[in-house]
């Protein structure tokens, strides 16, 4: 790997080092003959679910501008790197281990920044694109080149959802991500080719079209064969096309949803405080005159933190 300026590194490169490796070794044990009987039982499809949980944290941590817990949130989250290289060097099929995962890391961190680390070094790590690395400060160009030395890259993620060997434009897109960023990178990848609603209205009118249909098929008769699953079909259309919306927009449709989440949480825990007595016992219109207030009384709040 091409190596980096002395005054890059960081002055506790060693203790870091140290650590990381100590946290190996802490995984591998754990793994081992004599380690934890439910480390040793995991496999890379039962501990997918925690992974993903850690990632919630990590952001409900930064949401919460609480940096203490997101200290211990991104050691949990890192521990799930650990677990699944540790894993991959137990299988004589996969065989790779967490150095090769931090060895790729930092060949690809080294190629696609040649504006940092230079375009030799960015060459010497593997870099096939042409890109100009003289970008001025600008982000676009970052990105421009970040995509471009991206595309030129000889290891392409293999297709996860076509099962021939025809590649498609939509093999890159994990399916490993939250579903309203999966779309909404499916969305991006498809307009490249023109594939896409010409302005943001067209997409009220197929949120309008989703919605009938939707509604179409949750008026059929509760007995009708696969009735719930085409319901379920109608409405994962209805959130797909919404994704599809928010990106025209400019919006990231994950985030716009967690601040709605988040937003009914506040105003719900003031209606809670609001109520003289429980809220099962009101009647819809005090519930509706309940939330009316909640949001009035809560709107500067809302707008001064951007409304997340």
């Amino acid at each position: 790997m091409p190596s980096l300026r002395k005054d890059s590194i960081s002055k506790d490169t060693k203790e870091v080092t140290e650590r990381f490796a100590e946290s190996v070794r802490i995984m591998a044990q754990l793994r081992g003959p004599d380690g934890c009987p439910w480390d040793q039982k995991q496999t890379f499809d039962s501990i997918r679910k925690y992974t993903l949980e850690e990632t919630w944290e990590v952001l409900d941590a930064i949401e919460r501008r609480d940096w203490t817990n997101l200290r211990e949130e991104l050691g949990d989250l890192a521990l799930q790197v650990l677990f699944y290289a540790q894993m991959a060097s137990e299988s004589e099929e996969i065989g790779f281990s967490i150095a090769d995962v931090l060895e790729d890391l930092n060949r690809k961190l080294i190629r696609r920044h040649p504006h940092v680390f230079g375009e030799a070094a960015s060459r010497e790590a593997g870099n096939r694109a042409s890109v100009d690395a003289a970008v001025n400060g600008s982000t676009d160009q970052v990105l421009s080149n970040w995509e471009a030395i991206k595309q030129a890259e000889k290891h392409l993620p293999k297709p996860v959802v076509r099962t021939d060997a025809r590649s498609s434009l939509l093999d890159g897109v994990v399916r490993g991500q939250p579903a309203l960023a999966e779309a909404a990178q499916i969305g991006s990848k498809t307009a490249k080719v023109g594939f896409d609603w010409p302005v943001w209205t067209d997409l009220l009118l197929k949120l309008s079209e989703e919605t009938e249909e939707l509604i179409q098929e949750v008026h059929t008769p509760e007995a009708t064969p696969n009735r719930q699953e085409r319901i379920e079909a109608e409405l994962g259309d209805l959130l797909f096309t919404a994704a599809q919306l928010a990106r025209h927009l400019g919006v990231d449709a994950e985030m716009a949803l967690r601040g709605a989440s988040l937003r009914f949480r506040r105003r719900f825990a003031w209606m809670e405080l609001a109520a003289d007595r429980g809220l099962a016992d009101l009647e819809p219109e005090a519930l509706e005159e309940l939330w009316r207030r909640a949001k009035l009384e809560l709107a500067a709040t809302e707008s001064g933190d951007g409304k997340r």
